[in-house]
Order: C-alpha cells, then sequence, then structure tokens
C-alpha cells in the first residue's frame, strides 16, 4: 500500500475487529483488519492474506463475515475508487 493514500473510514466493526478500505489504494481489491495491534489485508476474490497477520480465531471471523459479505466488499471497492463513497457493511452476527 502506498503512503499517498487517505485513511478511509470503517466500514464495518464487530468484535473488536475493524474493518477499512483506503482511498486511491493500489490494485488488486482488498480490505484492512485492524484487531488490537494486529494488522492484515486481504484480498477480497480470493480471500488470501496479503500483508500482515491476525490471531486464527478472529482470522476465521473476517473471512466468514467477507464470504457473506463479498459482493459488498467488491462493490465498495469499486464504489471508493470511482466515486469515493461507501456503504457500511452489517457486521458479524
Amino acid at each position: 500500500c502506498t503512503e499517498q493514500r487517505i485513511f478511509m473510514p470503517e466500514i464495518s466493526r464487530f468484535l473488536g475487529i475493524s474493518i477499512r478500505m483506503y482511498f486511491n489504494d493500489h490494485n488488486t481489491p482488498h480490505f484492512h483488519v485492524k484487531y488490537n495491534d494486529y494488522r492484515e489485508t486481504i484480498t477480497i476474490k480470493e480471500l488470501k492474506i496479503s500483508e500482515g497477520y491476525l490471531p486464527k480465531k478472529v482470522h476465521m471471523l473476517v473471512i466468514e463475515w467477507a464470504i457473506e459479505n463479498r459482493t459488498e466488499l467488491l462493490k465498495n471497492w469499486n464504489s471508493i475508487r470511482d466515486t469515493g463513497t461507501f456503504e457500511k457493511i452489517e457486521p458479524l452476527v
């Protein structure tokens, strides 16, 4: 990820897990996860870790959430890049 990106507000939060996307971020659609001092970047289409580390239990919760919301994640990725807008995504329940 580049240094000159503008931080995007949270698109979802659950169980202390924050999901975010950046404006002007590099390609391969992905999202950023923050949990306490842990950080992870996950690709949307493949749901693979591209950077960082989360505890396994947290990572599995994020993957479960992402599977349920893959369409919304891709819509947000495209919308953020095209218009700078996004929609909040329901948390994992």
